[in-house]
């Protein structure tokens, strides 16, 4: 017999780990934009913030839009360009 997680579960479990992760991604925000020099056309500003776009939209798969945010394209001569063939 397979054991059914709780939304309430999960949520007891990962509250204090995903609040210290928060917390962790505030806090850098807030030392780069302090700090300057930055601005939104820097790419990776960019990522972050279309991150934090996807995390809020109630999609089941907000961990996979994610990760291909940050990943690069397929390239089927991966394997020449790193030197691997």
């Amino acid at each position: 017999m397979t054991q059914t997680t709780t939304g309430c579960q999960v949520l007891d479990q990962e509250y204090l780990p995903v609040r210290a992760k928060l917390l962790e991604i505030a806090a850098t925000l807030d030392r780069i934009d302090r700090a300057g020099g930055t601005s939104d056309e820097d790419i990776r500003v960019a990522l972050i913030r279309q991150s934090i776009a996807t995390l809020l939209r109630p999609d089941d798969d907000r961990a996979e839009q994610i990760q291909l945010l940050f990943s690069l394209p397929y390239d089927d001569d991966w394997q020449e360009t790193f030197s691997l063939a």
